[in-house]
């Protein structure tokens, strides 16, 4: 199961990262929705994927008994589910904000800050 999850958190990656080089704001706030679900799924592969019961002491007993899955991993998900989502509400408004001042959404027009009329910088490598 491991395996399969490893590949999928690759993929997600490069899903991800090949979002992340386009010229347009919403696939890069896509690709970072994907990375942040890419980066979950790595955290909840490397707690271990088992079927193990819930770490709950029974009843009358002073430790647990058996295996049990390990709480960490799933409370650090959870933290992260919340902190990776209002992070993604807020690019949004800041996007929209700036899609509704600039009237474009494509990164190379929103060169506000460049002098009109004069020759344009280099663009690349």
């Amino acid at each position: 199961m491991e395996p399969i999850f490893a590949l999928l958190v690759g993929a997600l990656f490069t899903v991800a990262i090949y979002l992340f080089l386009s010229k347009h704001i919403i696939r890069v706030l896509m690709g970072a929705a994907i990375l942040s679900n890419g980066v979950n799924l790595l955290i909840f592969t490397a707690g271990r994927v088992t079927r193990e019961v819930p770490p709950i002491i029974p009843h009358g007993a002073d430790t647990l008994t058996g295996a049990a899955a390990n709480p960490l991993p799933q409370a650090l998900i959870l933290t992260a589910i919340v902190i990776s989502f209002s992070f993604f509400a807020f690019l949004l408004v800041l996007s929209y904000r700036t899609f509704h001042e600039l009237k474009t959404d494509d990164s190379d027009e929103m060169r506000v800050a460049e002098p009109v009329g004069e020759p344009v910088p280099p663009l690349g490598y």
